[in-house]
């Protein structure tokens, strides 16, 4: 796997690729062409509109049906405008990656390192504060591929864990986070707005 960096306005964006197979390599399987389409990368402050684009979509895809669509837009519109991505992607505690495939934005993850949680008993620990992919590329089954590059950077950092919160209502993410190692500890309240909340677990694996 090579890596390339590039310089954009003083800002650094990493790129994990494979170069395009050649016709020698046709003998190996089909699994090692899959992952040659796969990158990813780094966000920077550059990339809030990028951000603010596949953060809103993918929330209304996952959780459109929490609660009523006009409650949804406007915390779209509240969380995920450039200037709150520009805001998130600024502060140096937030790790944003991007997953493209075949050179196009499929999905991201953000965590922050050392961010525990009462009802975690592991310190310090990693919070999974968003795994999101469009709908399209569900097949594809690239949150894996998210959340193993999340898990690599907390175990490197020294964590002793990841939790994560995750809607009741979404059972497939529960699905996919139990597989993953995930185990429910406890529960909270997702604060959509003043009158509107979604319950949560949340769920911690220990590394």
């Amino acid at each position: 796997m090579a890596t390339l960096v590039s310089v954009d306005g003083g800002l650094l964006h990493y790129f994990f690729f494979c170069p395009f197979p050649s016709w020698k390599e046709k003998e190996q399987p089909y699994d090692v062409y899959f992952r040659r389409m796969i990158s990813i990368v780094r966000l920077t402050p550059s990339d809030a509109p990028l951000l603010s684009k596949i953060g809103g979509i993918t929330l209304i895809e996952s959780h459109g049906h929490s609660a009523p669509a006009e409650v949804m837009q406007a915390y779209v519109n509240k969380s995920f405008s450039e200037e709150s991505c520009l805001a998130e992607l600024m502060d140096e505690d937030n790790i944003f990656d991007a997953i493209f495939y075949n050179g196009q934005p499929a999905g991201y993850s953000k965590i922050v390192f050392n961010c525990p949680h009462p009802a975690v008993a592991l310190q310090p620990v990693t919070k999974m504060e968003r795994l999101y992919l469009l709908k399209e590329f569900y097949h594809l089954k690239l949150g894996q591929q998210l959340m193993k590059q999340a898990i690599d950077l907390s175990k490197a950092g020294g964590e002793l864990g990841m939790w994560l919160n995750v809607w009741k209502g979404n059972e497939r993410a529960m699905r996919f986070y139990s597989k993953q190692g995930f185990e429910a500890v406890g529960e909270s309240e997702f604060v959509l707005t003043a009158t509107h909340s979604n319950p949560n677990w949340v769920m911690m694996l220990k590394y």
